[in-house]
């Protein structure tokens, strides 16, 4: 899976901490086309100070998977949940002070809070019922109006809860994914000829603990170690074209690639050459924030490192035909709605 998320409007990509804090970490150079703030203006702030919709605070700790009574992540049930990903709209203030209204997908990882957002700047604020009645289809979209008009009928204020416009995308299966912070890629000294030589690229300069889910190293290993090194030798140049069109654009790119099962991160631990590595088939969704690039990586699936040609090169797989329909990738996940998805409510099975 490649390319961005509505390129015909503004998205942007956020980190806040998981916490009762909820500080704002990273934001991608999208917010300043999708909500007028440059990075700066957000970071450290409070996250839910950006809403302009009234809301029940113990509503959007469940939304991040935050007890709301312990402001723990940590419990059961919000690991557990830590599959799933929250969909919503809502109205956000702008630096002008207009509030725009947007779609909020967040997906928690370990101690992160990833969102992604699509900003809809030509809806009015008045008229988001009607927006979100006319992206429905057939049936489903007559019930939701219907429903809407209920609402409408309830509510004296224009403003609206986010708990009564949140849905859910579900799994059935915990997911092994990890969010990870690449310091600023210089493109110019990735090498994308296939010359043999193996590039060393960004540096990990944050990586959640959940990355041992992943690979077999733990964030305490990965961390200032170069990222293009954790990558299959066969995906290299894949990936470092990858950078590339994050380095171009301010828009959230996705890819899928292969990352090395045991990366060899250790000194003096068991080496394991790379046709004897197996391959971790990872989904990736990455941007530009203000300090590097952050990136979010979903665990497929794991394989046998791919055989050679005449020429002694790896032959690279296509993974796209991994995710099949009872799947949804995470480009799907963060552009569509759970209630008019053609998706089953469950948005992937993959371990």
């Amino acid at each position: 899976m490649t390319g961005d998320i509505s390129p015909e409007r503004p998205t942007f990509l956020g980190l806040h901490s998981r916490d009762n804090a909820s500080v704002v970490l990273h934001v991608s150079s999208g917010i300043r086309q999708a909500l007028g703030f440059a990075p700066s203006d957000m970071i450290n702030k409070y996250s839910p100070s950006f809403i302009a919709d009234e809301y029940d605070p113990k509503d959007y700790s469940r939304m991040v998977n935050v007890d709301p009574n312990t402001q723990s992540n940590e419990t059961e049930e919000a690991v557990d949940k830590e599959a799933d990903a929250f969909v919503c709209y809502m109205n956000i203030v702008t630096a002008s002070g207009t509030p725009v209204l947007a779609r909020i997908t967040s997906i928690t990882c370990d101690t992160i809070v990833v969102v992604i957002g699509t900003a809809f700047p030509e809806v009015p604020f008045e008229s988001r019922a009607a927006f979100t009645g006319h992206k429905l289809e057939n049936r489903a979209r007559q019930l939701e109006v219907e429903r809407m008009r209920r609402d409408a009928e309830q509510v004296t204020s224009r403003r609206r809860r986010v708990q009564s416009r949140r849905s859910m995308y579900r799994s059935r299966s915990k997911q092994a994914k990890a969010v990870m912070l690449l310091e600023n890629a210089d493109v110019a000294c990735i090498e994308t000829e296939e010359t043999g030589r193996r590039p060393n690229g960004p540096m990990v300069v944050f990586c959640t603990g959940s990355i041992a889910q992943v690979v077999d190293a733990d964030n305490s290993d990965i961390m200032n170690y170069p990222f293009l090194k954790l990558v299959s030798p066969e995906d290299l140049l894949h990936v470092s074209l990858w950078f590339e069109r994050m380095a171009e654009s301010d828009d959230i790119v996705f890819e899928t690639f292969s990352l090395l099962q045991r990366p060899h991160v250790i000194e003096g631990d068991i080496f394991v050459s790379d046709e004897e590595n197996m391959r971790v088939v990872v989904e990736a969704l990455g941007a530009n924030v203000q300090d590097g690039i952050a990136i979010l990586v979903r665990k497929i699936k794991v394989v046998r490192a791919p055989k050679r040609d005449t020429m002694g090169n790896y032959v690279r797989a296509a993974v796209d035909a991994d995710l099949d329909m009872e799947s949804l990738s995470l480009a799907d996940l963060v552009s569509t709605d759970p209630e008019t998805s053609e998706a089953p409510e469950q948005w992937s099975n993959m371990r």
